[in-house]
């Protein structure tokens, strides 16, 4: 490799870490937030927070690395033209093209990883999250029911379990206090186990046991029964997507899928990586500027041009699943035009203007 493109694919490279990083935190911070409301709500159970953390960010990984590739290579470029090395480069018969070799050194093995996990990764992730949560949701252990020790139901109530079966499915010797208005409710049994009504519903089943039912504050009102059985409603798991939805199946079997939802998402599968190389060769031009003008400016565009795409596939996808746009069309409407025009913006890029009046 030619000294000049190593050093070019150094800054390059060194430029898009940089960037990767960064959006990695915000992004991670962002889903960190929503995966830490699902446990608090009690749709998820805690046990899986890293995990769910960490599929979920394998999800939305080919957004992250393309808008990392996009501003990396900006910032790189931009830094060449305003510490003027771009000029020097010129001067020696080395034009804009000239940086396409060191340019794909890096784009082409990103957009083989954005279209991995676009069309693969991904989908097998979120198969692997929703087994995970409905497996959890099954088990008391992992839905928040742990022997020993005193848990917090999501309408207020407290549960305390001494014992539990290897399997998390069963309950000895169960405590529970609630307080409803001005009523305070205390439950014992001697065991319970747990039951599904529809997909996400979930409650406690408690057997042979005492409850007692009386004031918060002062008073004598107080009631006390022997029940055989009595049902406590535990907090709802998270909504359950079925087999056949198209995000949980793989890409080859979206192929020959006819229905609209399935095609919409094939093609927001489709669409990322080919944005990606698109806005990849956008770069080079986008960041063209004089050795003191402000570089941001231009990289503040280019992240407003990559959110405008980002929303119009969403929008586009979801105008296909709702049969809005032909299925014939797909998102082509959207990646071949900016294909077309990074490809045209590099090659007129740099290119000399013929005066006016000038001879053929």
């Amino acid at each position: 490799m030619p000294k000049l493109d190593r050093y070019l694919f150094s800054e390059f490279t060194q430029s898009f870490l940089a960037a990767l990083m960064v959006l990695l935190i915000v992004s991670m911070g962002g889903l960190l937030v929503d995966v830490l409301g699902d446990v608090a709500n009690g749709k998820l159970p805690a046990g899986l927070l890293l995990s769910q953390l960490g599929l979920a960010t394998v999800q939305f990984l080919p957004l992250i690395l393309s808008l990392a590739l996009m501003l990396g290579l900006m910032l790189a470029i931009a830094r060449l033209y305003r510490d003027s090395e771009m000029a020097v480069l010129t001067s020696i018969g080395v034009g804009p093209r000239r940086l396409l070799r060191p340019l794909l050194l890096l784009v082409v093995p990103i957009v083989a990883i954005v279209a991995t996990v676009s069309l693969w990764a991904g989908p097998l992730s979120l198969r692997t999250s929703q087994a995970m949560i409905d497996n959890a949701n099954r088990s008391l252990i992992l839905a928040g029911l742990e022997p020993g020790q005193f848990t917090v139901l999501s309408n207020g109530g407290v549960v305390y379990v001494n014992g539990m079966s290897s399997d998390g499915t069963r309950l000895s010797k169960v405590f529970m206090q609630r307080q409803q208005g001005n009523r305070l409710d205390v439950v014992t049994a001697k065991t319970g186990h747990m039951y599904f009504e529809g997909e996400t519903s979930r409650f406690l089943k408690l057997e042979d046991g005492y409850r007692v039912e009386g004031p918060a504050g002062d008073g004598k009102d107080y009631r006390m029964m022997r029940y055989a059985s009595n049902e406590v409603a535990l907090p709802d798991g998270s909504d359950k997507k079925t087999q056949d939805d198209p995000e949980l199946l793989p890409t080859s079997q979206l192929l020959g899928d006819a229905r609209p939802e399935a095609n919409a998402q094939l093609q927001t599968r489709i669409t990322p990586p080919l944005l990606c190389l698109a806005f990849a060769l956008l770069t080079l031009p986008l960041a063209r500027s004089a050795p003191r003008q402000s570089r941001y400016g231009r990289v503040m565009l280019g992240f407003l041009g990559y959110l405008v795409a980002f929303l119009m596939m969403i929008n586009g996808s979801q105008w296909l699943a709702n049969g809005k746009l032909p299925g014939a069309l797909g998102l082509w409407w959207l990646s071949l035009p900016l294909l077309a025009l990074g490809v045209w913006a590099y090659l007129r890029d740099g290119r000399l203007s013929r005066p006016k009046g000038a001879r053929a």
